[in-house]
């Protein structure tokens, strides 16, 4: 039996990485909100995957970006170093959540 392929649904990695620039210190999005206001809102996944290869994470905080039920999500130097991160800027964390999610969640991109 054959698998049929995913169709591969293009994304503008410049765009990302420029939206996900805009996260500000203290604040946090998610990979869907991310691909929203990239303009492809179907594809957080993807979104995801060009956060894990972010060849410049001092200009593109993909370290703000997570999953959206509040949880931390991946980050290529783990976890651990992820929350870290995040608590230098203001942002806890409790049992691998977000604490206040809501409040910390950035959405005004342009």
């Amino acid at each position: 039996m054959r698998l049929m392929s995913q169709k591969r649904i293009p994304v503008d990695r410049k765009r990302v990485y420029e939206v996900t620039s805009q996260i500000p210190k203290g604040r946090v999005s998610t990979y869907g909100a991310i691909a929203a206001a990239a303009g492809r809102p179907n594809v957080a996944r993807a979104v995801g995957r060009l956060m894990h290869v972010n060849p410049n994470p001092i200009i593109v905080p993909c370290h703000r970006v997570v999953s959206s039920d509040g949880t931390v999500g991946g980050y290529g130097r783990g976890r651990e170093a992820k929350v870290e991160k995040l608590a230098a800027e203001g942002v806890s964390v409790i049992d691998d959540r977000i604490v206040d999610f809501e409040k910390k969640m950035f959405r005004n991109f342009h």
